[in-house]
């Protein structure tokens, strides 16, 4: 970049940056390193720097040129002026961006609340007075040593206080010299207090002074204790010390807040009911952040920067702050590195595990792009963005927040399954197809036979299971996603979030209608954009039955529903309230969703999420199930009848002698849950939900094996931008 720049100089094509900045620049680091110490001197003169000797005789270059650069541009003041000159005041904030700040995932600002909607104008503003509302948004936690705190560091002396502990220290020295002597063994200090004969009396008056001159040092386990500080800033009002303010976390939602609170916000704000996703709390210490330095402040005016203590049990790593509660939570920080690189973590001596445990919370609260998991086995496992990340996290957990030594697994790099196509071959590479299919079909065999007795497999990959009580039959396929739906999932998993989370209220029998007008478009465009890529007579009308997304049911995985049975629908939400018996499959068909989603968070490979796979669902009978209920009411309205009338001849003479064969008396039908109206015994394979969510789940990983699999690992991708000047001939 360097030469190119050169080259351009020469050419006499000088961009304005170099001409005016870099030359300058250049022609220091120039004389510096060549030692022209008359051109240094003409530089210092003409800059009116004030270079010291020793500075000017070193002989390291880098010295020299850190004295000349650190008084010709300090970064502080360079970066001091920047920030007041380019940096936008906070009244210039745009309404656009408002409307982003306070809509989270794929909600609109119209879809808010009224009283929500109301508070654009207090951003828009930004004001200062009493009754503007106080907004504040919490971007992250960092930790810092407890002795770093304004009110635990050592406070100054005052001359008043120096000359009282001068006169109590002549006092006690003249006390010792007359105890000596034998005159008074116990003598009166100035403010009649009794002064006895104590080893700090003993002490000679300059260390008595110099110590009095520091407060009580911290104890031992607060100076080794770790505390939190909230890096913050205020978009409304002024943050006062000792005011009392909402701690919104990021699922809070201000919808159901006004459905709880009367009408009004008549009731006072001690009394309102609690709502999940808030806290109250009270605004402790404020500082002022002078880089590693913190500064006492009692209050904050609205555009500032700010550093909040005492926030660390109600905020994990972002929160939002706000006097009223029908703020909305602002939207969380979108990191451009995504947590990829895990390692297991485990203390050398086991009885040092509480302390693992409490610091990696810690560090889970001090770092916003790491994650903390616990694996079923029981493992510790640290997530990190990168191999500089994890050294990083590694050092602060051992030397800061669990500070003990610890095992360090090799870096793990996540996976993701999927399945592939054939691979199609033109007549060049017949031969190399030809290889790859017998490769395929072997895979396939070996997979094949890796599947047990009972789950019936035809040619196209169709796996049928029965449930184990054999009442309902599941079929299922698995077929791979093009890999442009595959990124449209991705991307607008935002959107699926919501369409599950309106699902889910209506289930549940919440007003979202507004909600539901609002994000109908985007809805219609997501589905669109699916049935653009979706098509052929292999994807006809599939996105019509997408039931699902997985995992977490909003990953790059969807569950397509083709049997008749039972007809449900992302697109089209539930049913409403139906009968009983709609009600029932209703909840037949959450069991079966469970399965998908236990499938895709973990492949039958390596156990890792799957990508880009559609599971379609081509059979549900449950015709016995439904025989076995027809059968168990008939039997029921069989005994309510013959206790009706009194006899139970109506079950034959036979059963009668069976069942006083069998328990020696005649109450056995009494006794019968049949006859008391209960539902039968539970199977013995367990309830009719776990087995649904448990062939759903087998059938799916059955149906990944009979197909080509392939494991998809994480790729690291960068932009280099150059000239063309630094560009080899085949860069060109």
């Amino acid at each position: 970049m360097l030469h190119s720049l050169i080259r351009e100089m020469a050419k006499g094509k000088k961009p304005l940056f170099v001409q005016l900045i870099l030359e300058n620049i250049w022609s220091l680091y120039d004389a510096v390193l060549k030692k022209d110490k008359e051109k240094i001197d003409k530089i210092v003169t003409s800059l009116g720097l004030k270079v010291g000797v020793r500075e000017a005789r070193h002989s390291d270059p880098k010295v020299q040129i850190s004295a000349i650069c650190g008084q010709w541009l300090p970064i502080s003041h360079a970066v001091l002026a920047m920030v007041c000159q380019k940096l936008p005041s906070p009244l210039e904030i745009s309404s656009e961006r408002v409307e982003r700040l306070m809509c989270t995932g794929s909600q609109t600002f119209d879809s808010l609340p009224a009283e929500t909607q109301a508070l654009k104008a207090a951003f828009m503003k930004c004001g200062s007075e009493d009754t503007a509302p106080v907004i504040i948004f919490v971007s992250k936690m960092f930790a810092v040593d407890a002795k770093a705190l304004p009110q635990n560091k050592p406070r100054p002396v005052t001359q008043e206080e120096m000359a009282r502990r001068r006169e109590r220290a002549r006092q006690r020295h003249a006390e010792r010299l007359a105890a000596a002597r034998g005159q008074a063994p116990v003598g009166r200090s100035s403010d009649g207090g009794a002064l006895e004969a104590s080893p700090e009396a003993e002490e000679p008056p300059g260390e008595q002074q110099g110590q009095s001159e520091t407060p009580d040092p911290v104890p031992q386990e607060e100076s080794n204790q770790e505390t939190f500080i909230a890096f913050a800033r205020v978009f409304s009002g002024v943050a006062r010390r000792g005011k009392k303010i909402f701690v919104l976390g990021p699922k809070y939602s201000p919808v159901e807040f006004l459905q709880r609170v009367p009408l009004g916000f008549s009731a006072p704000l001690d009394d309102l009911p609690p709502v999940p996703h808030m806290a109250r709390c009270t605004l402790e210490h404020l500082y002022l952040l002078m880089g590693r330095e913190l500064q006492d402040l009692e209050e904050v005016p609205p555009g500032n920067v700010l550093g909040i203590g005492g926030l660390q049990d109600f905020v994990l790593k972002s929160a939002t702050l706000c006097s009223l509660p029908s703020c909305p939570p602002f939207i969380p920080l979108n990191f451009e590195a995504t947590p990829i690189v895990r390692v297991a973590v485990e203390p050398k001596h086991p009885s040092e595990m509480p302390q693992l445990v409490r610091g990696m919370k810690l560090l889970n609260q001090a770092d916003p792009c790491v994650q903390i998991l616990i694996q079923e086995t029981g493992e510790h496992v640290l997530v990190t963005a990168g191999e500089i990340h994890l050294q990083r996290c590694l050092d602060d957990l051992k030397e800061r927040f669990a500070k003990i030594q610890i095992s360090v697994s090799e870096p793990i790099i996540p996976f993701r399954e999927t399945i592939t196509k054939p691979p199609k071959v033109d007549m060049v590479n017949e031969e190399i197809g030809k290889q790859q299919k017998v490769a395929v079909i072997h895979q396939m065999k070996e997979d094949q036979s890796k599947i047990p007795e009972g789950v019936q497999v035809d040619s196209d990959g169709l796996i049928t299971m029965t449930t184990p009580n054999k009442l309902v039959t599941l079929s299922v396929r698995a077929v791979p996603l093009p890999e442009e739906v595959t990124r449209i999932l991705e991307g607008n998993s935002d959107l699926i979030r919501s369409m599950e989370q309106l699902t889910s209220s209506l289930n549940e029998g919440k007003n979202t209608q507004v909600i539901h007008q609002k994000t109908q478009e985007k809805m219609w465009e997501f589905k669109g954009k699916l049935e653009q890529h979706l098509t052929g007579r292999k994807w006809r009308n599939t996105v019509d039955h997408i039931w699902s997304f997985g995992p977490r049911k909003c990953g790059p995985n969807i569950l397509v529903n083709k049997s008749e049975y039972f007809q449900n629908s992302v697109w089209t939400g539930p049913a409403g309230k139906a009968s009983q018996e709609a009600s029932r499959h209703r909840d037949m068909g959450n069991s079966i969703v469970s399965g998908f989603q236990l499938a895709t968070l973990s492949g039958p490979m390596c156990e890792e999420p799957l990508m880009g796979v559609c599971f379609v669902l081509e059979k549900w009978d449950q015709s016995k199930l439904e025989e076995q209920g027809a059968s168990d009411k008939q039997n029921q309205d069989l005994v309510r009848e013959g206790r009706g009338q009194g006899v139970s001849c109506c079950l034959g003479d036979g059963v009668e002698e069976r069942q006083d064969r069998q328990d020696g008396h005649s109450e056995p039908l009494e006794k019968s849950p049949a006859q008391r109206g209960e539902p039968p015994l539970p199977d013995c394979y367990g309830p009719l939900s776990g087995q649904l969510i448990a062939t759903m789940k087998e059938a799916c990983r059955y149906a990944l094996q009979v197909k080509p699999q392939r494991l998809m690992a994480a790729m690291y991708t960068c932009d280099i931008m150059a000239t063309s000047d630094v560009l080899g001939k085949e860069g060109r």
